[in-house]
């Protein structure tokens, strides 16, 4: 699976999984612009040289690179890291949003700069980012975006309500571009890795030696090519297990009496994930289509 002709956007890209997937789609004949702010783990500072060892990495393997040290954080600098890439080589055809800080603390202590500057950086930028990558691919007619959510965000994770809220949202945002980018040939999905970085190198112990960077960006390079049959999808993915994560609703009842007392009632069955199966909506009009067939079959 190659990508000769094919341009790539990967942001945090400097390091970790963000370099692995640059490296990986580079080898393939991608040519990738590596951005990178350069910051600490927490988002502070800035340094060019991050994204510059990449790209000297890639051209010293025979592939093609170059650098950016914009921030995902603005709608100015999403919109200057979608220029460059277009400025060096003429398109946009993939775009990975892998950007990263981390500022965890429990709910109760959390101020409003831990939860602003992580949401800029994951959430925002995500947005920020793919909002011209996306108006190029549209006009283009094709394209490829892969955000990275987390399972802290799906799943939950004590802690990170900040970064729990911000990669939930990038699920969210993945649904609705898969949606609009249907018509249009982009394909958007994303991916909940686990993977031996500085953002994880004191959580994973033992594990940390089967979950390299490098075994999350196979799915990658698959989601970024012209073969990738599936959008809108999450995947679970590390030390080469992927799995699809989903949204579902249990089959759920219709009140005769729709009141407190009801719900309180009937809650176990409400929850029970075990009966008649699970919906699985794939959009809000498959959503409203489940639950006006159930309103219906009263």
């Amino acid at each position: 699976m190659r990508f000769d002709g094919r341009v790539a956007i990967i942001t945090g890209a400097g390091g970790g999984l963000g370099r692995a997937h640059a490296l990986e789609l580079a080898r393939r004949g991608a040519q990738v612009l590596v951005n990178d702010l350069g910051g600490s783990l927490d988002g502070s500072g800035a340094s060019s040289s991050a994204a510059q060892r990449v790209v000297d990495e890639i051209t010293a393997a025979g592939g093609v690179a170059a650098p950016n040290g914009d921030s995902v954080a603005t709608p100015a600098g999403g919109q200057a890291i979608v220029q460059a890439a277009l400025t060096a080589f003429g398109r946009v055809d993939i775009l990975v949003n892998n950007a990263g800080i981390l500022r965890d603390k429990a709910f109760h202590k959390m101020d409003q700069a831990m939860v602003d500057a992580v949401l800029d950086v994951h959430l925002k930028g995500a947005f920020y980012v793919s909002q011209p990558a996306f108006a190029a691919m549209r006009a283009q007619g094709y394209g490829r975006i892969i955000s990275t959510s987390s399972a802290s965000g799906l799943f939950g994770n004590f802690g990170q309500a900040n970064y729990g809220a911000a990669k939930a949202g990038l699920a969210g945002l993945t649904r609705v571009l898969a949606l609009e980018g249907a018509g249009h040939g982009v394909k958007v999905n994303a991916i909940a890795p686990i993977a031996a970085t500085r953002m994880t190198k004191d959580l994973l112990g033992d594990l940390s030696s089967r979950v390299s960077p490098e075994t999350v960006s196979p799915l990658v390079a698959y989601l970024a090519h012209e073969d990738c049959s599936v959008s809108g999808n999450v995947y679970s993915v590390a030390g080469g297990r992927i799995a699809r994560i989903v949204v579902a609703e249990t089959h759920g009842v219709v009140l005769a009496e729709n009141t407190a007392e009801s719900v309180r009632d009937r809650i176990e069955v409400i929850d029970d994930v075990t009966g008649s199966g699970l919906h699985l909506p794939t959009s809000l009009d498959d959503e409203t289509t489940i639950i006006a067939k159930a309103l219906a079959e009263g």
